[in-house]
């Protein structure tokens, strides 16, 4: 019997492709979602009194206090909730 001899591979040349799939997942996944994830925290801080927001859950509400942590919401007349400050999606542009 005769066996072909079997030449090494580059080690370099093996891991190119795990190399190309991070870097992909990088550019794809990961930097936009930190972009995304810095310009909510950005707009937490920039957060004032009598901004109309809305919270992840969906509540639409205007700001009436901010603490270091929590927002006063108020949602109705006679309707305040206090929520977490992460809570707040977005701020509504009317």
């Amino acid at each position: 019997m005769i066996f072909a001899q079997v030449q090494g591979q580059n080690p370099m040349a093996a891991l190119f492709p795990l190399v190309l799939i991070f870097f992909i997942f990088y550019f794809l996944l990961i930097r936009p979602q930190h972009k995304k994830q810095k310009e909510h925290t950005i707009m937490l801080e920039s957060l004032k009194k009598g901004d109309s927001v809305v919270t992840i859950g969906g509540i639409h509400g205007v700001i009436q206090d901010i603490k270091k942590s929590e927002v006063l919401l108020k949602i109705d007349d006679n309707t305040k909730v206090l929520i977490d400050k992460t809570a707040v999606a977005r701020i509504k542009k009317d």
